[in-house]
């Protein structure tokens, strides 16, 4: 009896879920530009209608043997203009860098923020030369996109491009940089040195932030000052790593923060169900809410209805504990690659409740690909899209690109680097609505 409530249970929160999912959908089609290159866990800023892409992995999910997993190999040592619409790409050598600002560059899982024609990186782990072991690095490192996208398409020197500092607190990866209003929000993550070893040997340390670190950037095009703010820390809801940490519109039109989902839970190998929600005033734990789809860092796209107050957060593909089989909500705590696209929807009373879209993913990709947007598409100033102003029955939002192509849902125990692979695939994502 108890097994049949429990699959009634989830036989009606899947159907649901799918029926109110038909609010508008999502579709995704295929981009092919030749010649563009595989990368995961990377970071990216826009000028123009171009791309530049930076950092990352060149290689699939970590493997499990030590000597073989982010292996100096494996790095991302390009960096890379993308133009989707001529559907072009060309490349720089970052080999004529200073090492400590070209380390940090090919580096995974930085954090990162575009204001105006800046982009800023925050940490990232990698093989260090310098350091003659892998590290987090502490380092903030500030790029004039619009000039080092004209120098890579030009072929001319990168250099002037970067500005770099050290700041121990900025050594962190797997977290997310956002920024409410004036300050920027460093949240989560984690601070890894040494060589990955899920063996159980001592040969690395890991510490997660725990916390939630607020700073202001002072910036006069030259010179770069960081005035750090009270943290926040909290070692039960703020212990998750790789992540999505989404800028959002709050009912009363404030901006804020969801931290949704994530890895891991304290006393468990396994993804949190709830989220924080984080404004300028303060932080607030969601148990109310459970996400059960997308729950590993993967592309996203934040929209929200000045009309209705809704606030959607779409998510697609990567890594999660459970997924959708003939309508039931199936749970697997090996945490597989799944190819769900779903929608998170906080309605104008603040009540979040998860919707599984009808698309897929084409495949068991997602993990650590980015959602780039469309150029000028009307947005709030933090970035979250204005839904009420996407006229027409289907619209381009952006695209879908990188991130890792899995061959199997479960691959991590098997894992000998031919199960998976980076992504050079992109996908056109747009709105349709009914």
């Amino acid at each position: 009896m108890r097994l049949g409530l429990i699959f009634l249970f989830l036989l009606t929160y899947s159907c649901i879920n799918s029926n109110q999912a038909k609010t508008f959908q999502i579709s995704v089609e295929p981009l092919e530009i030749k010649g563009l290159n595989g990368v995961q866990a990377f970071s990216f800023g826009k000028f123009d209608g171009k791309w530049l892409i930076i950092g990352g992995r060149s290689d699939g999910l970590h493997r499990r043997q030590p000597w073989a997993t982010f292996d100096e190999e494996g790095q991302s040592k390009l960096l890379t203009v993308v133009d989707p619409v001529a559907k072009k790409t060309w490349s720089a050598s970052m080999e004529n860098l200073p090492a400590a600002l070209r380390e940090q560059l090919c580096s995974t899982n930085m954090e990162s923020y575009q204001e105006g024609e800046t982009l800023y990186l925050v940490g990232g782990y990698g093989y260090s030369k310098l350091a003659g072991d892998h590290v987090t690095y502490p380092n903030l490192t500030a790029i004039d996109v619009p000039k080092a996208i004209a120098a890579i398409v030009n072929g001319t020197p990168i250099d002037a491009c970067f500005r770099q500092i050290v700041d121990e607190q900025f050594a962190v990866t797997g977290g997310y940089l956002n920024k409410v209003y004036h300050t920027f929000y460093l949240t989560g993550g984690q601070r890894f040195e040494g060589r990955y070893n899920p063996m159980g040997h001592a040969s690395y340390t890991q510490t997660y932030t725990n916390s939630i670190r607020k700073f202001r950037i002072t910036d006069d095009g030259r010179n770069i000052a960081i005035t750090h703010l009270t943290t926040i820390t909290d070692t039960t809801n703020l212990h998750r790593r790789d992540f999505n940490v989404v800028p959002q519109m709050m009912p009363d039109g404030q901006e804020g923060l969801t931290a949704f989902s994530g890895v891991f839970q304290p006393h468990a190998d396994l993804p949190y169900l709830n989220c924080v929600n984080i404004d300028s005033a303060a932080y607030v734990v969601n148990n109310e809410f459970k996400q059960y789809y997308n729950q590993y860092h993967c592309a996203h796209v934040p929209m929200f209805s000045s009309k209705t107050k809704e606030m959607h957060t779409i998510f697609f593909g990567g890594i999660s504990q459970f997924y959708d089989s003939a309508g039931v909500l199936m749970q697997h705590d090996d945490v597989p690659f799944v190819r769900t696209i779903a929608r998170v929807t906080r309605d104008q009373e603040g009540k979040m409740t998860e919707y599984k879209m009808e698309e897929e993913m084409p495949g068991l990709l997602g993990a650590s690909s980015e959602f780039i947007p469309a150029d000028h598409l009307p947005e709030y100033p933090n970035g979250v899209l204005k839904s009420d102003e996407l006229k027409g029955d289907s619209t381009l939002i952006g695209y879908i690109y990188g991130g890792i192509n899995s061959t199997k849902p479960n691959i991590f125990w098997s894992n000998n680097g031919h199960q998976s692979s980076a992504s050079s695939a992109i996908y056109k994502v747009f709105l349709v609505r009914h």
